[in-house]
């Protein structure tokens, strides 16, 4: 079928030239295996002969009760696979999609306040391996700001704990290394040789083990989270909370955004700058006391 195979290309063109994540692959695999299908469903066979009714009708079938974040990223994957095909003269004559209709309003990333923090740091049963293992796995999120998948994706070779230092693999296969606080490496030694041992079942490389001695998944290290959230009293706490607490709190003990950039692996200081929209009575307190006028 010419619009599955369409699709495919654009697949391995983002695994191939664009260095995409598995994750990223299977999102895109399914947003625009959706997609296609019900393009098929209304007669289409070609991608050049999509229409504008049609992409009004695919925009119309996203409604609720389709989560609306669920529906922009569909309406997204649908774009920039479109536009994958223009550039190579393989797509509609019709304008592209508008994402109008399910844009997500900007909101300021939630971060914990640091009692929050050190509370949920707490939590986890230190008299069992799993225990110290969760807590190695918060301390290594919130003291290093990894992303959950970069967690799951470390190998006990790239903590160099002696050098106060992790080596991080992320998006695009880009290396970065990341020092650590102090509080971070007593736990993350502890890990390493207490629990780690008595979880392993058989030779592996990977720093976070799983109850049965396996690579760790990434839905469970989510799972997991959300269990010491709720036995903390916190509501939509996932992993990439504790990566937005670690650049809040630099950024508010005086980091440089330039240098946060770099420690998050962001391609783009203005993703990082979202994070410099700090609460305005903080704002309004510190003008307040360094004012000259005031």
């Amino acid at each position: 079928m010419a619009l599955e195979e369409s699709v495919e290309w654009f697949l391995d063109h983002l695994k191939v030239e664009r260095g995409a994540s598995v994750h990223t692959l299977i999102a895109y695999q399914g947003d625009l295996t959706k997609a296609w299908s019900f393009f098929f469903s209304r007669g289409l066979r070609d991608w050049k002969d999509l229409g504008a009714e049609d992409l009004i009708a695919y925009e119309a079938s996203q409604a609720p009760p389709i989560a609306r974040t669920t529906a922009q990223r569909r309406v997204s994957s649908l774009r920039s696979f479109l536009k994958f095909l223009k550039r190579n003269n393989e797509g509609p004559v019709a304008a592209l999609p508008s994402t109008g209709g399910f844009r997500k309003a900007k909101t300021l990333p939630k971060a914990l306040t640091r009692e929050q923090m050190q509370s949920l740091l707490e939590l986890p049963d230190l008299e069992k391996p799993t225990g110290v293992r969760d807590r190695a796995l918060l301390e290594l999120v919130y003291g290093a700001g990894l992303r959950i998948s970069e967690a799951m994706d470390l190998n006990v070779a790239d903590l160099l704990l002696e050098e106060r230092i992790v080596r991080v693999t992320g998006k695009r296969d880009k290396t970065r290394q990341i020092p650590l606080p102090e509080g971070t490496i007593t736990w993350l030694a502890r890990y390493l040789d207490y629990a780690r041992p008595k979880l392993q079942k058989r030779p592996s490389g990977r720093f976070i083990l799983s109850d049965t001695g396996k690579s760790m998944l990434r839905q469970t290290a989510y799972d997991r989270l959300e269990r010491y959230s709720r036995l903390a009293g916190l509501e939509g706490v996932s992993p990439h909370t504790l990566r937005h607490t670690y650049a809040v709190h630099l950024l508010r003990g005086g980091a440089d955004l330039r240098a946060v950039q770099e420690l998050l692996g962001h391609e783009s200081v203005a993703t990082t700058q979202v994070y410099t929209q700090l609460d305005m009575d903080e704002v309004r307190a510190k003008y307040d006391k360094a004012h000259p006028r005031l």
